[in-house]
C-alpha cells in the first residue's frame, strides 16, 4: 500500500504522453508544409552578432523557403500580404500627351524602333473667343505644326465657328469649351503635368497679342542658351504694360532679368524680388517642363485670375530666380490688353467686376501662402523677405 504511487500522478503522465504525441505530429505536418515548394527563393534571417546571448549555432544563417505567391506579395506590400496596388506595375502608363490618334490601323506601328530620334515638341495653349478669331489665326500661324501642339480654350463656348481658320487647317488642334472660364481655370483642369509631360515648353498665352516681330523657334533658342526655366517675350512699345520689367529694353542684349528705376525705391539697385527681379507677367508666360509641374501645383483650383501667382513663380525656376527667370528682348510681342470676360455686362462694368475679383483673389492667395509656410516646418524660404 505504501509502495503504490498516487493515482493523480498516473493521470498526469498519461496526459503528458498524449500531448507529446500531438506535438510531434503537428511539428511533422508543419515541417512538410514549409518545404513543399523547395525550389523557391528562401528568405534569409541572420541573427545579430551583437546579441550577448547568441551562440555559435544561432549565429549560422537560417533559411526558410517561402512560396512564390508569398514572395510576390512581400515585394508589393513589404510583407503585409495584401497589395495596395490594384494593377500590375507594367500596365500602368501614368503620362500622356495631346497628340491625335487614328481610330484605324496598327497602333504599335509608330512605336517601332527607327534610326531617327522622334522630335520633341512644345505646347501652345490659348484661351480664345470668336471675336478675336483673326488675331488668334495670326498668332497660331507663327508656331510651326511640326514643332508645336496647340490647344484652344473656348471661353465663349463657340467651337464650330473655327473651322475656317487658315492656321488650323490640316493641323491637329485640341478644342476645349467652357463658357465664361479663364485661362487659369482651363490650365488647372486640362494641362496637368502628366498630360503635357512630353512637351519641352508650355506657352500659356493670352489671345490679344500681336506677333509680327516674334519667332517661337528663335525664342526657344535664346531660352535654352540662357538657361531660362520661366520666361516671357518682352512687350513692345504701345503695349499695355503693368510692370516695368516686362517692357522691351533696347540695350542690344537678348535677355534682361532685372529692372531698375531711378525714380522711387521700388526697383532700386538693391531690389532682388519680384516685380523687379525674377518676374514674368501672366499674359504670355513660357514654362519649361519642370517649371510647369511646379507652377501647376501652385495654381489654386478656385482662384481663376492668377493674381498673386506671378509674385511666386520664381520659386518654380529650379534655382536662383535672378538667373533662371528672364524677359527675352530679341523676340517681343505687342500686348493689346483687350478685355474678354465679364458675363454679359457692359465693357466698363465688366472690367471693374473682373478687377475686383482679381484683387480679392490676390489677397486670398497671399494669405494661403503665409499659412502654408507657417504650417510646413520642413520648408525653408530661399528668398525670405527682408
Amino acid at each position: 500500500m505504501g509502495s503504490s504511487p498516487p493515482q493523480p500522478k498516473r493521470r498526469f503522465s498519461a496526459h503528458m504522453l498524449i500531448a507529446s504525441l500531438v506535438f510531434l505530429v503537428l511539428l511533422f505536418v508543419a515541417g512538410g508544409a514549409v518545404t513543399v515548394d523547395h525550389n523557391d527563393r528562401p528568405t534569409r534571417i541572420s541573427p545579430s552578432s551583437k546579441s550577448p546571448d547568441a551562440t555559435s549555432a544561432a549565429a549560422e544563417e537560417i533559411t526558410t523557403p517561402l512560396s512564390r505567391k508569398m514572395l510576390r506579395d512581400n515585394d508589393r506590400t513589404g510583407g503585409g500580404g495584401h497589395s495596395d496596388q490594384p494593377l500590375p506595375r507594367g500596365i500602368v502608363h501614368g503620362k500622356s500627351n495631346l497628340e491625335m490618334q487614328s481610330m484605324v490601323g496598327d497602333p504599335e506601328k509608330d512605336q517601332q524602333p527607327t534610326t531617327t530620334k522622334k522630335k520633341t515638341k512644345s505646347l501652345l495653349a490659348i484661351p480664345v473667343g470668336i471675336k478675336n478669331k483673326a488675331a488668334v489665326d495670326k498668332l497660331v500661324s507663327k508656331f510651326p505644326a511640326d514643332e508645336f501642339a496647340v490647344i484652344l480654350f473656348h471661353y465663349d463656348g463657340a467651337v464650330e465657328q473655327w473651322g475656317d481658320v487658315e492656321s488650323l487647317q490640316g493641323r491637329a488642334v485640341v478644342h476645349v469649351a467652357a463658357a465664361g472660364q479663364t485661362k487659369w481655370w482651363f490650365a488647372k483642369r486640362f494641362l496637368h503635368p502628366d498630360v503635357v509631360a512630353e512637351y519641352d515648353h508650355v506657352f500659356l498665352w493670352d489671345e490679344d497679342v500681336e506677333v509680327d516681330a516674334f519667332d517661337p523657334l528663335r525664342y526657344l533658342d535664346v531660352v535654352r542658351r540662357e538657361g531660362l526655366e520661366i520666361s516671357q517675350p518682352a512687350l513692345a512699345r504701345g503695349s499695355e504694360i503693368h510692370h516695368g520689367i516686362t517692357a522691351r529694353q533696347l540695350n542690344g542684349g537678348d535677355v534682361h532679368r532685372r529692372f531698375y528705376r531711378a525714380a522711387g525705391p521700388r526697383c532700386d539697385e538693391g531690389s532682388a524680388a519680384p516685380p523687379c527681379t525674377g518676374w514674368v507677367e501672366m499674359m504670355v508666360p513660357v514654362f519649361s517642363r519642370a517649371a510647369w509641374r511646379c507652377a501647376w501645383g501652385m495654381v489654386q483650383n478656385d482662384l481663376v485670375h492668377g493674381w498673386g501667382l506671378d509674385y511666386k513663380l520664381g520659386y518654380c525656376a529650379g534655382g536662383d530666380w535672378t538667373v533662371k527667370v528672364g524677359v527675352v528682348d530679341s523676340e517681343y510681342v505687342l500686348h493689346r490688353g483687350v478685355p474678354s470676360l465679364g458675363g454679359g455686362r457692359s465693357a466698363s462694368a465688366s472690367r471693374i467686376a473682373v478687377r475686383r475679383r482679381s484683387y480679392a483673389e490676390m489677397q486670398i492667395f497671399n494669405r494661403r501662402w503665409k499659412e502654408a509656410v507657417a504650417a510646413d516646418a520642413s520648408w525653408a524660404d530661399p528668398y525670405p523677405e527682408k
